[in-house]
Formats: C-alpha cells, sequence, structure tokens
C-alpha cells in the first residue's frame, strides 16, 4: 500500500515546519540551550503542524545523537538517524505516548496517564505524551491532570494540541507554553505542493495547485491529501479535475460573478449562476469565496496598502483582477451586499434549495439599482 503523501512529506526537522517561523525560531533556541519545557500548548488550525511539531520534540528530548555530539547539538535540531528519531518517525518509540482526547477524553484516560507517567523511559531520557485533540477532554478529566501538568517527573513533557483554545480550563492553559500555530498562505501551500509534484512526477497545471490551495483553506495535511487523491484519477491534473472532486470553483470564475456583481448586471449574474449550478458545483462553498473575494475588493478600494498582505493570497495575475474592480467597490452598497450575501450563506447551509438564498439577496440588492 503506497503511503500518503501528507505522511510522506511530514516534516522531518523543526526547518521543516512550514510558516510557522516564530515557533520554530523559539523551539530550537530552546533545544540548543537545553531549555526544553515541560508542559506545552500548541494551538491553531488544523494540518498547519501541530502534531508534528510535538513529534519533533519528542526527537530532540532523545535524538542519542545530540547528546554524544555537542557540536550538533548546537543546530537546535534531531539528527534523524539514530533509533530514537527513527522509532519517532515509525510510530514505535514506546516513549512517546500519543492519546486522542476525542476518543479517550474521560477521566479514566488521564488516572492511567498519572500512572504510567512515573515510571521511568523505556530506552530514552523522557517520556513525551501527546494529547490530541485536547478541548475534548471532560472537565474531571481536566481536574485530574491538573497537578501533574503543574509538576511532572522530571523525565515527562506533555503537549497538548487543539484546534479550539478557547475551550481549555484557563487554569490548564496558564500552566503551559503556548504556541499559536498560523493558517498557511495560499503562496505557502502551492510551493510546498509543486515541490511535491516534481519529486512524485505528477503532472499539475498552476490552476490547479492554487485552487488545490485555496480549497483546503490554509491546511498542509489537507491540500496534500487533495494532490494525493487528484493523482490518482488523472495523469495530468487541470483545475477542472480538481473543480470535479471537490465542487469548488476556480478563480476566474468568482471573478467573473464578482464582476457582473459590481457592475450591477443582474440578468448576468443570474445567468452565470445557473451555468454553474448545472456543472454541479457547491453553491455554497461559492458563495463564502465570493464574499471573501467582494470583501478584499471592497478593504483594497478602502486602504491601497493592503495590496502588500495580499501577495501572500494570490498571485500577481489574480492581484491585478481584483484590482480592476476596486474602482466598482462603493463602500455603502458594497457593505450591504456583502451582509446579504452573508445572510443568504447562512441560509444556503441548512437550505435543500442551495442556490435560492444566493439569488435572492442579488435579486434585492441589484435589481434595486436597476
Amino acid at each position: 500500500m503506497a503511503l500518503a503523501l501528507y505522511r510522506k512529506y511530514r516534516p522531518k526537522k523543526l526547518d521543516d515546519i512550514l510558516g510557522q517561523d516564530t515557533n520554530v525560531a523559539l523551539l530550537k533556541s530552546a533545544a540548543r540551550q537545553g531549555k526544553i519545557g515541560h508542559a506545552y500548548l500548541f494551538y491553531g488550525p488544523r494540518g498547519t503542524g501541530k502534531t508534528s511539531t510535538a513529534r519533533l520534540i519528542a526527537k530532540l528530548l532523545n535524538c542519542e545523537k545530540r547528546k554524544l555530539d555537542l557540536k550538533f547539538g548546537e543546530t537546535g535540531e534531531p539528527c534523524n538517524t539514530c533509533l530514537a528519531c527513527i522509532s519517532v518517525d515509525t510510530q514505535n518509540s514506546f516513549d512517546v505516548i500519543e492519546i486522542d482526547a476525542a476518543s479517550n477524553r474521560g477521566i479514566d484516560e488521564i488516572r492511567n496517564l498519572k500512572e504510567s507517567i512515573i515510571t521511568a523511559p523505556a530506552r530514552g531520557s523522557h517520556k513525551i505524551y501527546i494529547i490530541d485533540e485536547a478541548h475534548m477532554l471532560t472537565s474531571a478529566a481536566w481536574n485530574a491532570l491538573l497537578k501533574t501538568l503543574e509538576e511532572p517527573p522530571r523525565h515527562a513533557v506533555i503537549i497538548l494540541a487543539t484546534t479550539e483554545y478557547e475551550k481549555l480550563p484557563p487554569t490548564i492553559i496558564s500552566r503551559t507554553q503556548r504556541f499559536l500555530f498560523k493558517r498557511l498562505t495560499k503562496e505557502q501551500l502551492v510551493k510546498k505542493l509543486a515541490h511535491i509534484a516534481k519529486i512524485e512526477h505528477i503532472k499539475i497545471d498552476d490552476d490547479a495547485l492554487e485552487l488545490i490551495a485555496a480549497t483546503s483553506e490554509g491546511s498542509a495535511r489537507d491540500a496534500e491529501s487533495l494532490l494525493d487523491q487528484a493523482a490518482g484519477w488523472n495523469s495530468h491534473i487541470d483545475a477542472k479535475v480538481i473543480e470535479e472532486l471537490t465542487g469548488r470553483v476556480g478563480f476566474r470564475k468568482v471573478h467573473t460573478l464578482a464582476s457582473h456583481i459590481l457592475k450591477n448586471e443582474l440578468a448576468e449574474s443570474l445567468a452565470f449562476l445557473r451555468t454553474l449550478s448545472d456543472e454541479g458545483h457547491n453553491m455554497t462553498d461559492f458563495t463564502k469565496d465570493l464574499i471573501h473575494y467582494l470583501r478584499r475588493a471592497l478593504t483594497l478600494a478602502l486602504n491601497p496598502a493592503l495590496e502588500k498582505a495580499y501577495h501572500a493570497d494570490f498571485t500577481q495575475e489574480e492581484l491585478t483582477s481584483l484590482k480592476s474592480l476596486t474602482p466598482l467597490a462603493e463602500r455603502e452598497s458594497t457593505a450591504s451586499l456583502l451582509r446579504a450575501l452573508i445572510r443568504g450563506y447562512s441560509e444556503m447551509r441548512y437550505s435543500p434549495f442551495a442556490t435560492i438564498p444566493l439569488e435572492i439577496a442579488l435579486v434585492e440588492q441589484l435589481g434595486s439599482k436597476n
């Protein structure tokens, strides 16, 4: 069975962690100085490197080369060649215990952790407990973990990972070193996907790469999984293949409708929506993309300096297309339009008539201007 791309290209060292430069710099500095903490909290969107970074900390703590070669230890990276590093990569290390809190969320699991954490590591110098989806733990489980998290044995490190930081108790948060993992930019994802495609000899168009990156919403894991899926379907991947896989509409179609809307072209807008619906696209996701696109056109019209910030999310061609709409994005009318589209999007998510709320929003907004 072939190894999934997101597993095959999982970061092997801290410098491989994509888009988290501040976190990488802090952890490498701590590793160089031998000051890795006893409790960490990694939080942020899915697929941004939280669990991968936790496993890298496990490597750093038990890497045999780091202990024997002080000069190598100054790199702040694991060697990836010793038995300790390899066992973490293959998930065969007895000293790295991963707990999925989504399915093991009760007090009994935490009691087992408290009993096992006291015992010495099987091979390395440290035992590392990685609790994924930590926000799923029950209140009783948190209370049972509190004292252990504050004062674990010297050989133990506990790492919590979560996508929902706000659900964690303040008493837990205050006992950890906190690291925010940011959503990856479209530009970062496209570069990584292009690199993987080159190594794997996958023929894929730039438009398709950009659509995968946009669909993944900042998650490297989602982007790599979609590339893997597309590669198994067609020998040459273009934007149409990705649209068929995901139901997501490409940039050009979002721009086309946005242009019709801002020009108050109601008939053309409704006809274009009909075409998209007949092609089987996911109209709820399309509306979400349209809202973000029009929002960017408005904010860019109000503050042209934001163009620099948008370079990470758009290619130069896409940014030029977006800028062409800014003269049409009048403040009051575009703000009113966005409010109507947001209401329509909320209704579409729970309506059996997916396109109708969007059509009504456009009729109400554009019809009143004709």
